[in-house]
């Protein structure tokens, strides 16, 4: 993925000609790849070396909306969300999108963005009509993504293969929604900095925890770390947590909703779907 974002980033900034018309069906690929390889060698080892993976996934919130909006209807308070790995923090601005679900649509009128997908089994009745107030937004991300920054902009768009223009049509939408207001991400560890955050939240309001694909870069001891900040946080008071996980011992193409509401902490499947959210299966 690394290597191919790389070479996709040097289309993207006029770097590599050849391989961008290639990639608009111009030309031979082939032939392109090698001599952007053997052009540009030493930019694209360095990129390797240090470049992560890097996308963020707008359509995934056609999968986590429901889960939110159950989270703010049994609490009954208004929100603060906490996304662990948010890259860009597009999946902290849910609320401001819009969403079919069926014959149904949830969000804004005026929304930028609309989500829509395969929705293979029906939503608790009644759950669209909550409307929850979120009233604080922050992320926790080893290398944030600074999408007012060209750079930032483009690192995202490589990530994204040139003949996926549904994505990448849907990522320019996210980056001009979310470039005039972008939301606070903490640059570090969440293992080093997300319990010290919880420790200082508001009584009054739900905190939602919620992360897709970074709990499955944690090795079995980090993860365990994790589960244990997880459960003493919510031993202190209203906490959710949403995660997008891979179902335990299955080889499965998909995720599991995993959902946790405190006081309580029982933890609920609510749903499969699918890895970028193009479809959605409520089985809760």
């Amino acid at each position: 993925m690394r290597l191919f974002a790389a070479l996709h980033y040097l289309a993207l900034d006029g770097r590599a000609p050849a391989l961008a018309k290639a990639y608009a069906g111009e030309g031979d690929a082939w032939p392109a790849f090698r001599e952007t390889l053997e052009r540009e060698g030493e930019w694209i080892a360095r990129f390797l070396r240090e470049q992560g993976v890097q996308t963020n996934e707008v359509q995934r919130c056609y999968g986590l909306l429901p889960a939110f909006l159950l989270a703010a209807a049994e609490s009954g308070k208004e929100l603060e969300l906490v996304e662990l790995g948010p890259s860009a923090g597009f999946n902290l601005f849910w609320d401001r999108y819009s969403y079919r679900y069926g014959d149904e649509r949830w969000g804004p009128e005026d929304a930028p963005i609309e989500l829509s997908g395969e929705l293979r089994s029906p939503l608790p009745r009644g759950l669209l009509e909550t409307r929850p107030v979120v009233r604080d937004r922050i992320g926790i991300d080893l290398n944030p993504i600074d999408v007012s920054s060209q750079h930032g902009a483009r690192l995202l768009r490589s990530f994204v293969w040139p003949d996926q223009e549904e994505r990448l049509a849907r990522l320019e939408r996210a980056i001009e929604t979310v470039r005039p207001d972008p939301p606070r991400i903490l640059r570090g560890d969440y293992l080093e900095r997300l319990e010290p955050l919880l420790e200082k939240r508001s009584q009054s309001t739900l905190t939602v925890l919620f992360q897709t694909a970074s709990l499955s870069h944690l090795s079995a001891a980090e993860r365990e770390r994790f589960e244990s900040i997880l459960h003493r946080a919510g031993e202190n008071g209203p906490l959710a947590f949403i995660s997008g996980e891979h179902p335990p011992d299955d080889p499965a193409d998909h995720w599991q909703l995993r959902f946790q509401l405190w006081p309580g902490g029982e933890r609920r499947i609510l749903a499969r779907l699918d890895y970028h959210g193009r479809w959605l299966d409520w089985i809760a």
